[in-house]
């Protein structure tokens, strides 16, 4: 005969859920725009779903501006006589620079999207010298994810 309490030993642990629920106050008018906006192009099934999407971008936000390691993106439009400078710029964040990739628009014309990792401040002082040579410049900004 097995004993009860051996079985029951045998069961894994339940693990204690990280999810919590908490209550805000908001004006009504407040809360029906919010999910007539977060609901209208079905990216959310659900009020909690947009929500968690505007506290992590809220974070990502504040990471960036205590100057911690970050992630990004850089897109660059220009005209492929640029492609020098842009380069010698890019050489000199090597550290930085993860990746890139290059499309050719036309004869003359490229993008290119360069993923970024370093501080803040590294990333945002890259973004304004390739903007000195580059006909169109822009930043996505995210997390390394260390805090989610």
């Amino acid at each position: 005969m097995t004993d009860p309490m051996e079985s029951q030993s045998e069961l894994p642990e339940k693990q204690p859920t990280d999810t919590i629920r908490f209550s805000i106050s908001l004006k009504s008018s407040l809360l029906a725009e919010f999910d007539k906006k977060s609901m209208e192009n079905g990216t959310y099934d659900n009020r909690s779903e947009a929500i968690r999407d505007l506290i992590r971008a809220y974070l990502v936000k504040e990471e960036w501006k205590a100057n911690e390691e970050v992630v990004g993106a850089i897109i660059l439009l220009y005209d492929h006589d640029e492609l020098e400078d842009l380069t010698r710029i890019q050489h000199g964040y090597h550290r930085n620079i993860q990746s890139t990739m290059h499309i050719h628009l036309d004869e003359t014309k490229c993008v290119e999207v360069a993923f970024t990792r370093g501080t803040a401040q590294e990333i945002q002082e890259l973004v304004d010298k390739l903007k000195g040579v580059a006909k169109h410049v822009d930043l996505a900004i995210t997390s390394t994810g260390k805090n989610f």
